[in-house]
């Protein structure tokens, strides 16, 4: 399974999406301050994910949820 998740800081106003085949090693690694993109606004919890069977399916969607209407449709229905 690939998964295509988002996370909000828990101290500050950050959003964060990603894209992963290993979701809970994934959220550890955000909190443990081992990605550079979200080290400094940690903690995270995770507001919502998305699984897909098939890889390119869940890159196209986060890339779709990274543009403006996709910030616009996640804000509106995922958190």
């Amino acid at each position: 399974m690939y998964y295509v998740y988002i996370l909000k800081s828990k101290s500050f106003d950050q959003i964060y999406t990603g894209f992963t085949s290993d979701l809970r090693t994934r959220f550890d690694d955000h909190n443990a301050g081992r990605s550079k993109h979200t080290k400094k606004y940690r903690p995270w919890k995770l507001i919502n994910y998305t699984a897909f069977e098939d890889e390119v399916c869940a890159r196209s969607y986060e890339e779709y949820l990274k543009t403006g209407s996709g910030i616009s449709f996640s804000r509106k229905h995922l958190y």
